[in-house]
């Protein structure tokens, strides 16, 4: 809802988001307050506008103190409609003296004037005082008031029980805005039993009157079968009417449904334009994806300074993967120019939200000196961060710190542990790493078979290393059953990924396993290493 003093009632709800406290994610002050030609809403529900008023009698019968009269000139000043100009000094001074006689809606109206400082000063304890009395009378817009007052401590101490009281009453008459709040209080489980269930059961309510913010969640539980039965494309219809509301939230929604093909069917352009939607209204995770679709050419054409234009925008609103996208580019001067200072930067923004990958580049940044002064102690520091939320790459680096003693004292048990860590979710540098921990016996018993045991898994996916390790283990039985076309077969493959140096000894490795096969058994090793090159790289390409 975007009313001002003309709805007088509805200018609180005007930033009613996904939490009373926080507000909006996106934009925790709401949208600031049109006076404009708008319906009145009273209880939840639409007055018409008055058509071309007789001021003189409205104002005649005002100064006699018809409350009602009273209302609609406040009315009338509020949207301009008596003829004159717009004057909200006018029509708070009209409300208030309805007020005054008790009516309930002049009483939400001069609330909502104190809570947002309109041509009165701003005074969130006076707009309580006024929105209780309505509500001491069973309106529902000020009941829903008086609740967000106390889930967002304003104007009274914070107390989300006496905020679950008042949504409930306002909930129970029908109140859609209520109803959201109430099931986001299951939800949260602030003032009430945490129920899922229950708060399902309330954003429908809610939903079903068409609020957009009931429908984001009724969406999100649906996708997350939270209470209700998980349903995709259920999820996608509910976050598909908010959407047609211009919520934001929902546009984004609806967005990752159509690229991650979640109860629609993929659609990359269609992805695109809703998350342009959303972008375009400031939203920052949808600008981020907007972003990415333009760095990968997603739904629209690959364009890297449309790219960093959409990252920046999300950046600056402190979206980190965004900041995180923005110091890679930088550091490798895409869509910007290169710059390995203004990398760390942006990767230091990214990495104190607690962002896995910038945690990481930021500690490789101190390693390497790049950006910032080398401090292997710092790049250390960053990896624990990013290894410890089970950052596969992070894990290898900080183990690989304790291999050599960067930055930590150096301790072959703990570069093991890290190593585990890693490989066990398929980080082939950890993977090879420990497989030569077990061949040395550095930081665990050594055990050739284990050794191979790793090396294997590492050279499955190609790591150019673990390959190597591999083949030279069956040429000389290390591990494994000596086998001159195995150790072929794996030091071909290695030859081939490595580069510069590594692949003349590569190739010299691979020659030497060569001179022991028979002509047959070559040809048939090498037709071997080119199907599992072409399986190799249709896999990549499928994950790519």
């Amino acid at each position: 809802m975007e009313c001002a003093l003309v709805f007088l009632l509805s200018v609180l709800m005007a930033d009613a988001g996904s939490s009373p406290s926080a507000r909006r994610e996106q934009n925790e002050e709401g949208p600031a307050p049109r006076i404009q030609r708008e319906p009145i809403r009273e209880n939840g529900r639409t007055l018409p506008l008055d058509q071309a008023p007789d001021m003189p009698a409205l104002r005649k019968a005002a100064e006699k103190g018809d409350a009602k009269a009273q209302i609609r000139l406040g009315r009338a000043y509020a949207s301009g409609q008596g003829g004159g100009p717009q004057d909200l000094a006018e029509a708070v001074r009209w409300y208030k003296k309805a007020a005054d006689q008790g009516d309930a809606l002049a009483q939400t109206a001069v609330g909502a004037a104190y809570h947002r400082g309109l041509s009165v000063p701003k005074d969130l304890a006076e707009a309580v005082r006024w929105f209780r009395k309505a509500a001491d009378q069973g309106n529902a817009d000020a009941e829903t008031a008086v609740g967000r007052a106390y889930a967002d401590s304003e104007g009274v101490p914070q107390d989300y029980a006496e905020a679950a009281r008042w949504f409930r009453k306002a909930a129970s008459q029908g109140h859609a805005e209520a109803q959201f709040f109430l099931g986001y209080a299951y939800g949260a489980g602030q003032g009430v039993p945490q129920d899922d269930e229950e708060a399902a059961r309330w954003f429908r309510k809610a939903a079903d009157q068409g609020d957009a913010n009931a429908q984001v969640k009724l969406g999100a539980a649906y996708h997350r079968g939270l209470s209700v039965p998980k349903d995709l494309a259920e999820a996608v219809r509910w976050f598909r009417k908010a959407a047609d509301q211009g919520n934001a939230d929902a546009q984004t929604a609806v967005g990752r449904a159509y690229a991650d093909s979640e109860g629609v069917p993929q659609d990359y352009a269609e992805a695109a334009r809703w998350f342009r939607k959303a972008a375009s209204q400031g939203h920052a995770e949808a600008q981020f994806f907007l972003g990415y679709a333009y760095q990968f050419g997603r739904g629209v054409p690959r364009d890297d300074a449309a790219a960093m234009h959409w990252h920046r925008k999300a950046a600056d609103q402190g979206n980190a993967g965004s900041q995180a996208v923005l110091g890679v580019a930088y550091s490798l001067g895409h869509g910007v120019r290169r710059d390995h200072a203004e990398a760390a930067r942006w990767l230091k923004k990214a990495a104190e939200q607690g962002e896995a990958g910038a945690q990481t580049l930021l500690g490789l940044a101190y390693a390497d000196g790049y950006g910032v002064p080398q401090n292997h102690t710092e790049a250390a520091r960053w990896y624990r961060k990013a290894a410890d939320q089970g950052y596969a790459n992070a894990q290898a680096l900080l183990g690989r710190a304790y291999d050599g003693g960067r930055g930590v004292p150096q301790d072959y048990a703990e570069a093991v542990r890290w190593w585990k860590k890693a490989a066990d979710q398929g980080d082939t540098t950890a993977q090879a790493n420990l497989g030569a921990a077990y061949y040395l016996a550095e930081g665990v018993p050594q055990d050739y078979a284990e050794a191979v045991r790793w090396w294997k898994k590492a050279a499955d996916q190609g790591d150019a290393n673990a390959q190597t390790f591999l083949g030279l283990s069956y040429q000389f039985g290390r591990g494994v059953r000596r086998d001159k076309a195995k150790a072929y077969f794996w030091l071909n493959l290695a030859t081939t990924r490595n580069t510069d140096e590594k692949e003349d000894a590569s190739a010299k490795l691979r020659d030497d396993a060569a001179a022991g096969l028979s002509p047959a058994e070559l040809s048939a090793t090498q037709k071997r290493c080119r199907e599992w090159m072409d399986a190799f790289e249709k896999r990549k390409g499928q994950e790519r």
